[in-house]
């Protein structure tokens, strides 16, 4: 089709040209480089669609994601695209992946992160008539989307308008090896170049990655995962502990099912134990053994015991330069944007010995960084008058028109219940956000996981108010920050102030008791609303990662 390519592919075109432009194939040995082979629908074949079947009109007045969706799924698609689909999957007979690339999409300001679906297709049916009817499927989601309610909330906060919005598709060969009943990559990640929350002896400006074994959801979706600096990789302080260690181990891990159903959801994705990655082999470069005898992680996986994502081989062993690759990819990616980036990736490690391996790189977007140096001023202040201060925070700036919090009540918290947070959180969210309130939000655990036994599982447009976020772990569940999920990417996006308090470090602190002795406006079960007669006066520095709220 024509059109534009939309903003996701204009990423991709670019780091192609970055690729090649730096021979960075050359660099490392055994290593290929490359952005996976890829496929893009213009958005004038999403004008297309959407003209044929008198949708632009009609959906502005659907507000249901289910009606939004069966609609488009009943649409008639454009018999001359079908035909040359149909062409192309004659050629790609490996799974694949549909991604929104809309206009406005991975923009220097909003990014747009995670607001659009991605499916994704085993792509290994028999019949190429079948493989396209699933394709087309996909493609029509991917387009539904657009006018979603999570959309509409996220748009909402921009100067855009839906009608402006039009969407091109990309359809991406995905990367990984097949494994009998599953496809997925060694190793998936994403990589910033500006760090909001280093730990020294890293700073702010060496990055930070996050990676996992299987698909990227992982990542991006706020589960555990693995996370390090590109420059001090042997440093890592989500393992300070072997309690901590533990706790942030990532688990599970997602595939592409590559077995036949009669009856299957439109994508292909399957979530899996752990065990299933080492019966498929395909822990021996990433994986640690916690020996439950003696208390002790010993790299590689030749002992019986739990299996820990460490990246043991690669980090600390060097048998694969990860690293180094990352750090020169967010060097040259940084100066061909001149802003700070924000890389996804996946990994496949060749089966064949004679063989090379395969770093590939998915997208890249840029992520708004705040550089006024703000000072904070707290010398000689009682701590009584603080409501929180950390050193782990993510924004810039000073705020005093905050009235109301939102709070998660600590004494009855129960992480069996974070899913009803999650709808009384809503709840708060839509009644001060109608009537344009900003508030405050303290919250137990990490915000925004889909885990709910991490934290509590909101999606972004049931905090859309929010003006700043205070997210405390507690004594039994310290939590790492998911800085690579869409989530995040949205908090920053929309400069949220952010804290993070870790009951384990002595020099964070946030006042449990004021907050006790504070007036509910209202309350539900777990969440309640509290409003101040003076505002709170909220102060971060997001060159030294500190932030105080004053009382």
């Amino acid at each position: 089709g024509s059109g534009s390519i939309g903003g996701k592919a204009r990423g991709l075109s670019f780091l192609n040209l970055l690729v090649n432009s730096y021979d960075l194939h050359l660099k490392f040995e055994n290593v290929i480089i490359k952005v996976p082979c890829t496929l893009i629908l213009g958005t004038d074949v999403f004008d297309l669609f959407m003209r044929k079947n008198k949708l632009f009109k009609k959906v502005m007045d659907l507000q249901d994601d289910k009606t939004i969706l069966k609609t488009f799924l009943e649409a008639e698609f454009p018999l001359e695209i079908s035909e040359q689909l149909y062409e192309y999957l004659e050629i790609v007979k490996r799974p694949i992946a549909i991604r929104s690339s809309s206009l406005l999409e991975d923009s220097q300001y909003f990014p747009f992160a995670g607001v659009y679906d991605t499916v994704m297709l085993a792509n290994n049916q028999d019949y190429t008539n079948t493989r396209l009817v699933r394709l087309i499927e996909a493609i029509k989601t991917v387009y539904a989307s657009t006018y979603s309610k999570r959309a509409r909330s996220y748009m909402r906060y921009t100067s855009y308008r839906l009608e402006e919005e039009h969407m091109a598709i990309v359809i991406q060969n995905l990367v990984g090896n097949n494994y009998h009943e599953r496809f997925y990559p060694d190793i998936s990640g994403v990589a910033k170049s500006y760090n909001f929350y280093s730990v020294p002896p890293a700073t702010s400006k060496d990055g930070i990655v996050s990676v996992a074994i299987g698909l990227g959801k992982t990542v991006v979706e706020a589960e555990n995962c693995l996370t390090f600096c590109p420059k001090f990789p042997k440093h890592i302080p989500q393992f300070s502990s072997i309690e901590q260690t533990l706790q942030n181990n990532q688990n599970f891990f997602y595939a592409i099912d590559l077995t036949e159903h009669e009856k299957r959801s439109i994508g292909d994705e399957k979530k899996y134990a752990m065990k299933e990655a080492e019966l498929d082999g395909t822990l021996r470069f990433s994986a640690s053994t916690y020996s439950h005898e003696n208390h002790t992680i010993y790299d590689g996986i030749s002992r019986q015991g739990q299996r820990i994502i460490t990246l043991a081989p690669i980090l600390k062993q060097e048998i694969f330069p990860l690293p180094e690759i990352i750090s020169s990819f967010l060097k040259i990616g940084k100066k061909g944007m001149g802003n700070d980036i924000e890389i996804e990736f996946a990994m496949r490690f060749s089966k064949d010995k004679d063989k090379p391996h395969e770093f590939c790189l998915l997208q890249m977007r840029p992520v708004a960084n705040k550089n006024d140096d703000i000072k904070i001023n707290y010398n000689g202040m009682d701590k009584k008058n603080w409501l929180c201060f950390s050193d782990q925070v993510l924004g810039n700036g000073h705020n005093d028109d905050i009235y109301d919090i939102i709070l998660v009540d600590k004494d009855s918290f129960d992480r069996s219940q974070t899913t009803i947070m999650a709808d009384e959180i809503k709840h708060f969210n839509s009644e001060l956000y109608q009537k344009n309130i900003p508030y405050l939000l303290i919250t137990l655990g990490r915000l925004g996981s889909s885990d709910p036994w991490l934290g509590i599982p909101v999606h972004w447009e049931q905090i859309a108010g929010v003006k700043a976020i205070i997210e405390s772990g507690i004594e039994e569940m310290v939590i790492e920050p998911s800085q690579a999920s869409h989530f995040f990417q949205n908090v920053s996006s929309f400069q949220i102030g952010y804290f993070t308090i870790n009951p384990q470090n002595e020099e964070h602190y946030l006042n449990w008791d004021w907050l006790k002795q504070q007036k509910s406006v209202s309350a539900l079960k777990y969440v309640r609303h509290i409003r101040l007669e003076k505002p709170l006066d909220l102060t971060i520095n997001g060159r030294h990662n500190s932030g105080l709220i004053f009382i």
